[in-house]
């Protein structure tokens, strides 16, 4: 077994670790503005002053206004708002809710749009024709239902596959119909300017960009379409309840500024390294695809299929040689049902999902170790297997 000189961490897609300029953020807030934001003395107000500084860096970096971000505990926390909050605004106003996602978008927006369901709402599903979104069946649901909401991610989590935001977008648009897009995967990847985005709402998080955990942000074009999850303040407008991180929130504006300013060039290097590694491994590894290998794709995530596999003995095998991957999405951690992306783009396929994810930690010097150390465990793996 190789075994790697030092740790090879690539399972950027799952969670990032902290810049040092985003905790020397966090910090300053801390030892600086411990006061409560809505507090009216001294400490309160530079409390508050520090959140609303945040909150126009985000918004500065994103290409909205201020009044548009409402800071959240994550991306899951929002996208369940904006597919729950919209549910529960059009029952409120007697519309039954009806949601359209595409068969690809996190559980979090799943979920909650099953949730929806429970409390009397509808949810359509959207799938894949010959591995690409398809645009004629939400064109027909668009035309035939006029939903409440349509929820399609911009960047999946698990391959990397980018959807055709921009397509579905203008379906929206036409119809009337507003569009929620989880960008968490997208941010410091690719272009996501809030001035040319089509979605009404988006969701962004701190931990994928070297940010805090626990910490995001839903971007609404009108949040009184949205109703709250939560209850008991006036925080965020009252659509998110509840004292603001004011640390957090400084550390995922100093995340997502450093993250858009330097996506053009770091996206070009992760897509250079992943390609590397990408040729390496099909070449070693007879019968390994490339999981929606034929469609764009963002550049730092590689997902493989390989035939005849077990996604958990290879995952052990690698931690052992020093490297850290994924099965598909970390989300799903501690589950054994099969991915739903995958299903989606591959039905009935059995063969095992490795995901690896690049970031700030890695070099193209790691290219050779890793593509070595993967093609040993798949071997060993595949034997543990063969008759």
């Amino acid at each position: 077994m190789h075994i790697t000189s030092s740790p090879i961490y690539l399972d950027h897609a799952a969670t990032t670790p902290v810049r040092p300029e985003v905790a020397e953020a966090m910090s300053a807030s801390l030892a600086e503005d411990f006061g409560n934001p809505s507090s009216g003395h001294a400490w309160g107000r530079r409390a508050r002053r520090r959140l609303e500084t945040a909150r126009a860096s985000v918004a500065a970096s994103m290409g909205v206004a201020p009044e548009r971000v409402f800071f959240t505990r994550g991306g899951t926390e929002s996208d369940n708002l904006a597919v729950l909050g919209r549910l529960r605004h059009d029952l409120a106003e007697g519309v039954t809710p009806h949601v359209v996602t595409s068969a690809v978008e996190h559980p979090a927006v799943l979920e909650a749009a099953e949730r929806g369901v429970l409390e009397g709402g509808r949810h359509t599903v959207i799938g894949f024709r010959e591995g690409a979104f398809d645009l004629d069946a939400l064109e027909q649901v668009l035309r035939d239902d006029r939903p409440g909401l349509v929820s399609c991610m911009w960047v999946n989590n698990e391959t990397g596959l980018v959807l055709p935001i921009a397509e579905v977008g203008a379906l929206c648009r036409r119809y009337g119909v507003p569009l929620h897009s989880d960008a968490v995967q997208a941010v410091g990847k690719l272009p996501v300017d809030w001035a040319r985005a089509p979605a009404d709402l988006l969701t962004i998080t701190g931990h994928k960009i070297y940010g805090p955990k626990g910490t995001g942000a839903l971007i609404a074009r009108d949040f009184h379409a949205l109703r709250p999850l939560h209850f008991g303040g006036g925080q965020e407008r009252g659509l998110r309840p509840g004292t603001e991180d004011v640390a957090g929130a400084s550390g995922l504006a100093e995340a997502v500024r450093l993250a858009v300013a330097e996506a053009p060039a770091e996206s070009a290097r992760l897509g250079s390294l992943r390609d590397e590694v990408e040729a390496g491994l099909l070449a070693g590894i007879p019968g390994a695809r490339v999981n929606a290998g034929t469609v764009q794709r963002a550049a730092h995530i590689l997902s493989l299929g390989i035939p005849g596999a077990d996604s958990d003995t290879l995952l052990a095998a690698l931690d052992a040689s020093g490297i850290a991957v994924s099965g598909g999405s970390a989300c799903a951690s501690g589950s054994s049902a099969p991915s739903g992306t995958l299903a989606a783009l591959y039905p009935g396929d059995t063969a095992a999902a490795l995901r690896l994810s690049f970031g700030r930690l890695n070099r193209r010097r790691d290219a050779a170790t890793v593509v070595r150390a993967v093609a040993e465990a798949v071997e060993r793996t595949l034997a543990l297997v063969s008759p």
